[in-house]
């Protein structure tokens, strides 16, 4: 009796990318949890309404992750108005994060 297995090379690369994308997903959720406290970080205190506001959506099956306030008046904290100056919490803790998620993705990449 002889048992032959076609296409076990495919599903191996299969199950291996499979692996892989399910890195990638841990990564932007990591990432994007950690940006998401960033921004909690570096958000102005006045009431604690904005801070609490700022939210994290994983998207696309895993693949994306969306840190935003739903505090109404987030976007003239972040970039100011001609009464009131800057005060950046979401750049900052985005231009924080990017290296460090570039590298867990290459990492999960790599893998």
């Amino acid at each position: 009796m002889e048992i032959k297995v076609i296409g076990a090379d495919k599903l191996e690369k299969k199950l291996k990318d499979l692996a892989s994308m399910e890195k990638v997903k841990n990564a932007v959720r990591l990432n994007g949890s950690e940006l998401q406290q960033g921004a909690m970080q570096y958000a102005p205190v006045k009431t604690g309404n904005l801070k609490q506001s700022i939210r994290l959506q994983i998207r696309d099956s895993g693949m994306e992750a969306a840190v935003h306030p739903t505090a109404d008046y987030a976007e003239y904290v972040e970039f100011g108005t001609r009464f009131m100056e800057a005060q950046p919490y979401l750049l900052p803790a985005f231009e924080v994060q990017l290296p460090i998620f570039r590298a867990d993705l290459k990492r999960a990449l790599e893998d």
